[in-house]
């Protein structure tokens, strides 16, 4: 996790309700300290600070519906400025009508990446989080490029924290707005798992570690509205959660 404590920016490590800082280079060589803080102690940030985000558009056939499947990773960037963490507001700005979640897996960079194969692909990945694509459709309809659609403030929740180690491609992702479950599906369904994903990216941008390609949402989607709590639960990862308001 990434987390600020005394006035202080850093990583530690999650065990239980508890988390203990490291010292050293997350992406990089690092070890544990004796310094620990109760996670209602801390505050939760955004897990990186990326260079650049990249999403995939299109990557689960329940999202597509009869439209065929990509042969490729079909990418787009959303701006790090979009980025917030777990507990913040989702802010809807002025101008928009139609703003929909999408629950997603984020895969997290950890070594720098320049035309990897999709079978050592994995070997740049430091671990995944979860993720929300905020999405104004209304503008994504009507633009010709998804910049505000996507890359509006707040429109890119991410955390609460990374997780490696696990398959990443069989993990169970749910969203639940209001305690109601909305979304729900296997990341086995992805057309392109986690790995064809970073191959692919990394032959046309070199990935910085910290950066982080949101991977595509499943199913239908339905729009947000001030007052509403959305949380995007990964397993073996964790729950993201984020409160919606309006603009002031």
């Amino acid at each position: 996790a990434r987390f600020e404590a005394e006035g202080n920016v850093t990583y530690g490590i999650v065990e239980g309700e508890r988390v203990r800082q490291i010292e050293g280079d997350l992406f990089g060589t690092r070890k544990p300290t004796d310094k620990t803080y109760a996670l209602s102690q801390v505050k939760l940030l955004v897990p990186t600070v990326p260079t650049k985000i990249l999403a995939c558009a299109g990557n689960y056939k329940s999202h597509m519906g009869e439209a065929p499947a990509h042969p490729y990773p079909e990418l787009f960037f959303k701006v790090p400025s979009c980025l917030i963490a777990c507990c913040e507001d989702v802010v809807i700005p002025q101008g928009t009508e139609d703003v929909h979640y999408e629950a997603e897996l984020v895969i997290v960079i950890g070594r720098r990446a320049k035309n990897v194969s999709a079978e050592k692909a994995l070997d740049y990945v430091l671990g995944v989080t979860c993720g929300n694509d905020i999405s104004a459709r209304d503008w994504q309809q009507a633009d010709v490029q998804w910049w505000r659609a996507k890359g509006s403030d707040t429109f890119g929740p991410c955390g609460p924290w990374i997780v490696s180690g696990i398959d990443y491609d069989d993990l169970l992702l749910e969203l639940r707005l209001n305690g109601e479950v909305r979304q729900k599906e296997r990341t086995s369904n992805m057309e392109h798992g986690v790995a064809a994903v970073v191959s692919w990216a990394s032959r046309h941008v070199t990935l910085e570690p910290g950066d982080l390609i949101f991977s595509g949402t499943p199913g239908k989607t339905t729009p947000i509205q001030p007052g509403d709590v959305v949380e995007v639960e990964l397993e073996g990862v964790g729950v993201l959660r984020n409160t919606v308001r309006a603009a002031k």
